[in-house]
């Protein structure tokens, strides 16, 4: 996910945080140090720690409950609302689906439970008490993680409950038609989210309803496009016309090709057609950004790693090669040359003017 870093591997998952997370972390951090000085901060930075704690807990609750169904989850991110277990595919049963997303907020009721035994009450009274260091360490994790379950099980995307609600949707209907209402209720209440927010003044709020927002629109598009990904071949969609660069090209030769061309990448061909990589343009301004001489061999900063599918490959297969992070997807002849390759931005094109 853009604006994210990576923390390490935990449990099979490499762990990312968002930056605004910090956002978050910051606006309880500075109203606790407002109202209590150092030992308020001090306290709170406690807080903020178990906190990290709990969502991590619950995002791995969503992970390991997939794995269940022999589904890898790449990543974890955390984000303001809560955080994102990024899952290679979907549970291809809704009931699969809708048991991956209860895991999450399970986890979070167990947490609570055993802060209960520990001696947890709940006079906690509004979110407000979240920031301060009166209410008690462990009382305040115990309300904070009753609080992430019910949150999360809001029925809209992204939270868990909109999960749960479009897999109860699939039931009845196709998975595309359901999604799109589940994205609708998310969005619906992403603006509800953004009208408390500015009429309470309280800006994380606001930050919630954006994210509520953009990952509701963000799950609807991705389901339609591997909607269309299901009956489309690799063939339907690969760019033919394209410009490639040999291994004796320069950077300079590279930028040319850049400025002359509509390309973003440029496959990198031997003489004979066979594919040694792809350099893309953010590669090329990234180097001449860092004073790299234009002399240099356009395959100093070549991506070699390139999945490679045949002709008759289905283009869904494409997007996941995709999301895992390669900038094209080269398709092949039978001889072993590449004929041309896949981006995302020539599938999301064959969508709007191909009317699929």
């Amino acid at each position: 996910m853009t604006w994210s870093f990576s923390l390490g591997r935990l449990l099979g998952s490499e762990l990312r945080v968002h930056v605004t997370f910090f956002l978050l972390l910051a606006w309880v951090g500075f109203a606790a140090y407002s109202s209590g000085g150092w030992p308020a901060a001090v306290d709170n930075l406690l807080f903020v720690l178990a906190l990290f704690a709990c969502v991590v807990a619950h995002e791995f609750g969503h992970a390991l409950m997939a794995r269940r169904f022999g589904i890898k989850t790449p990543d974890i991110t955390l984000l303001p609302i809560g955080g994102l277990a990024r899952l290679e595919r979907m549970p291809e049963k809704p009931m699969q689906e809708v048991l991956v997303a209860l895991a999450g907020p399970a986890v979070n009721i167990v947490i609570w439970l055993v802060l209960v035994l520990l001696g947890a009450g709940m006079s906690i009274g509004s979110f407000s008490d979240l920031d301060t260091a009166s209410s008690g360490l462990v009382q305040r994790l115990a309300y904070i993680n009753l609080l992430l379950a019910a949150f999360n099980m809001i029925p809209a995307f992204p939270m868990d409950g909109g999960r749960v609600f479009r897999a109860l949707l699939c039931l009845r209907m196709d998975r595309s038609t359901a999604t799109r209402i589940a994205a609708v209720s998310g969005q619906i209440v992403a603006v509800g989210f953004g009208f408390w927010g500015l009429s309470s003044g309280n800006p994380v709020l606001v930050l919630i309803a954006v994210f509520v927002f953009i990952a509701a629109n963000s799950e609807n598009q991705d389901v339609a496009l591997r909607s269309v990904a299901r009956r489309v071949l690799a063939r339907d969609a690969m760019i033919t016309a394209f410009r490639s660069l040999s291994p004796q090209d320069t950077l300079n030769t590279t930028a040319e090709a850049v400025i002359h061309t509509t390309q973003h990448e440029f496959p990198v061909l031997e003489s004979d057609g066979a594919l040694l990589g792809f350099v893309t343009r953010d590669r090329l301004f990234a180097a001449l950004a860092g004073d790299h001489p234009r002399s240099d061999p356009a395959t100093s900063i070549m991506e070699a790693d390139i999945p490679q599918v045949a002709l008759t490959t289905g283009l869904e297969t494409v997007l996941g090669e995709l999301h895992k992070g390669a900038p094209a997807v080269a398709v092949m002849s039978q001889t072993g040359n590449m004929i041309g390759y896949i981006t995302r931005e020539n599938i999301a094109e064959l969508m709007i003017i191909g009317g699929r």
